[in-house]
């Protein structure tokens, strides 16, 4: 009876490093996402706690800023959500709101661009955890003529795309460009 508790229990334990180390992935994307910088055409939520006039749905408008009521226009673009907010606490609390508390959070993220050799080429929403190939099947597959070995990736805000050999691993960010190339043989 002891062995047998004993084998049950090895391999309750084994079962378990294993769910923990499938489950580290899942955890480093959400990291990566606290870490997003916003950019122009992206939506967020913008919460003042006990003051429902100034909460709301707001756009980073062309010139890379959300444009609120009585503080008016808060720097974004290229800046953290995090950042953002506390650019919002110390605003209002000069002389507006005593000890506000902010959030803020990304609704919608900019487009990504995906053009050449697939099927249904131009802009799509983008998703947390996108890579090339979710990209891709997004734009309904490769082309016939598609190199499928290789993406030019356009990174937003880079003059350049870079030639980056294809696997499942390429990410893909919020206004980035994909183009698939076409294959000589």
């Amino acid at each position: 009876m002891k062995r047998l508790l004993t084998i049950m229990f090895l391999l309750l334990a084994l079962n378990g490093a294993a769910f923990a180390q499938e489950a580290a992935p899942a955890a480093s994307a959400v990291s990566a996402d606290q870490d997003y910088h916003l950019g122009v055409a992206d939506k967020v939520r913008v919460i003042v706690y006990d003051e429902p006039s100034l909460s709301g749905e707001y756009l980073v408008n062309a010139n890379g800023s959300v444009s609120m009521s009585l503080i008016g226009n808060v720097p974004a673009q290229g800046r953290t959500a995090s950042q953002v907010a506390e650019d919002i606490r110390t605003k209002l609390a000069d002389g507006y709101i005593r000890e506000p508390k902010v959030s803020i959070d990304v609704l919608t993220f900019r487009p990504y661009y995906i053009l050449g050799e697939v099927k249904k080429p131009g802009q799509y929403p983008y998703s947390s955890g996108l890579t090339v190939l979710n990209a891709v099947a997004t734009a309904e597959g490769f082309s016939y003529r598609a190199d499928r070995k290789h993406v030019f990736l356009r990174r937003a805000g880079d003059d350049k795309e870079q030639r980056i050999r294809l696997d499942a691993s390429v990410r893909v960010s919020p206004g980035d460009t994909v183009r698939i190339g076409e294959r000589f043989f």
